[in-house]
């Protein structure tokens, strides 16, 4: 929570904490782990198409490296990601994560001024939970990327209840 109220200090539109900030957690806990597993980074989304510049978003991880020095921050700009990315412009984040590569890491949470936590997860939390890895329709079609990812990121290492889905390169259906 001191995190997310980090990142909600910063008061940028249309934000969120993402990727593996919840995903971790939610397979850490379902692995029965008490320790979290450390974070490679966290990564803060925002969405403002009136500043794309990657300064802004340095000045903005040196903000939070202030706040919590300990913390691996990564701060993104989700309306100048899609040039990196290969895709469309992005219209929000919510539309920015729905072009991540797989779906148990297009998740994440922010709070309100209020203090209510909202929950961001464009295909939902159904994989998620089901401790499965799956492509996105991104990930389908960039799968090299997909696959390239889920190995360097030894996801099924770390947690080896996992169960990961591969598309079939010709009919892009899942096989388990």
């Amino acid at each position: 929570m001191e995190v997310i109220a980090a990142a909600r200090m910063l008061d940028l539109p249309d934000w969120a904490i993402g990727a593996g900030f919840v995903r971790n957690l939610v397979w850490d806990h379902l692995h029965g782990r008490t320790d979290a597993t450390p974070l490679n980074d966290i990564d803060v989304l925002f969405f403002d198409p009136d500043d794309l510049s990657r300064v802004s978003e340095d000045r903005l991880q040196t903000r939070l490296s202030g706040t919590m020095p300990d913390q691996p921050w990564s701060v993104r700009n989700q309306a100048r990601m899609h040039v990196g990315n290969g895709d469309a412009p992005y219209r929000n984040t919510l539309h920015a994560m729905s072009c991540w590569l797989e779906t148990a890491t297009a998740i994440g949470v922010r709070q309100s001024a209020k203090g209510q936590l909202d929950l961001l997860a464009p295909f939902g939390t159904a994989d998620l939970f089901a401790l499965r890895v799956a492509p996105t329709e991104a990930g389908v079609r960039k799968r090299q990327a997909y696959l390239s990812r889920v190995r360097s990121k030894g996801w099924l290492d770390m947690w080896p209840r996992l169960e990961l889905v591969i598309t079939d390169d010709a009919a892009a259906s899942p096989r388990r």
